[in-house]
């Protein structure tokens, strides 16, 4: 797999969940933290939101794409927010039920809202990255994927077609996707999009992510990039932030923190398939790194 790939299926569980809202006139609603990411598309009118901390008010327009990956609280009002807006914020979970359309009149706002949940125990740097908010703007020709993703989606949002159950979450998993990429593309200051186009670094954590279980070294891993060891790990450890061998440690860990929650596969296989020669080798490193057992991680402990 690819790292923006492992990145998302490493920190992602269950399934994501979606709300249609639909307001007009005036109108401001709440959505509290969570330990998960959220996101809105809005599929027509326009809104503004207001992140929790003292964040700069973004504007929303028709096909405008948010995303919320460290789940920040935040408002979603009809125009401009003030102290006085946020304090008669209605909680999301009392509206998102009710028709609370033609309030005043005005023009309608349609958004689909929704959440990811996620694992912050392993989550990716990747994805610990991401800034509060990631807007995306409606840009002709701007990210066409995510645009498709957005109109499949507000296709499937009538849950009488046929299939719509199974569609709408693949097409959320698809949004989630696309959103990162399009982050990526846009980024003009982080790590991580810098090392996923330094082509040294790329062909190195390709390597890494497809075989992470193979016997890798320094110098094999030098030898796959095709560069000397001393130039892979200047340039690795100065763009991913620690050394080779280093981050395949951590990568293989988070791997079998992963296998470890979503299936129940023996202690042995997930040593096997993250690199461990052995499950006592495993349990020593995970332990190490995690302040809990293998078996009691995948019981749902906490150290």
């Amino acid at each position: 797999m690819d790292v923006v790939s492992d990145a998302i299926s490493a920190v992602r569980t269950g399934r994501p969940s979606s709300n249609r809202l639909r307001v007009s006139g005036s109108w401001c609603v709440r959505l509290s933290p969570y330990e998960g990411a959220g996101f809105h598309v809005v599929l027509s009118g326009s809104c503004r939101l207001l992140p929790d901390g003292g964040g700069e008010p973004v504007a929303l327009g028709t096909g405008d794409v948010v995303l919320l990956p460290h789940g920040a609280g935040h408002v979603l009002a009809d125009g401009p927010v003030g102290a006085s807006d946020v304090a008669r914020a209605v909680r999301f979970e009392e509206v998102r039920d009710t028709d609370v359309r033609n309030r005043g009149g005005g023009r309608e706002v349609e958004l689909l809202c929704g959440k990811y949940r996620l694992d912050r125990s392993r989550v990716h740097p990747l994805m610990a990255e991401l800034p509060e908010v990631v807007h995306l703007p409606n840009r002709v020709g701007g990210h066409p994927e995510l645009r498709a993703a957005v109109d499949l989606l507000a296709r499937e949002l009538d849950d009488r077609r046929p299939g719509s159950c199974l569609a709408l979450p693949s097409l959320l998993d698809l949004l989630l996707i696309y959103m990162v990429r399009a982050w990526m593309t846009e980024a003009r200051t982080g790590v991580w999009p810098k090392a996923l186009t330094d082509p040294v670094t790329t062909t190195a954590l390709r390597a890494l992510h497809t075989t992470p279980a193979a016997p890798w070294t320094n110098a094999s891993l030098a030898t796959e990039a095709g560069v000397s060891r001393a130039t892979l790990a200047r340039r690795f450890t100065a763009l991913v932030g620690r050394p080779p061998m280093a981050y395949l440690t951590w990568w293989r860990l988070t791997l079998a923190a992963t296998r470890l929650r979503d299936t129940d596969v023996p202690l042995a296989t997930v040593a096997r398939e993250t690199g461990y020669g052995s499950p006592y080798a495993l349990s020593h490193a995970f332990s190490r790194e995690f302040g809990v057992t293998p078996g009691r991680y995948r019981t749902g402990a906490t150290p």
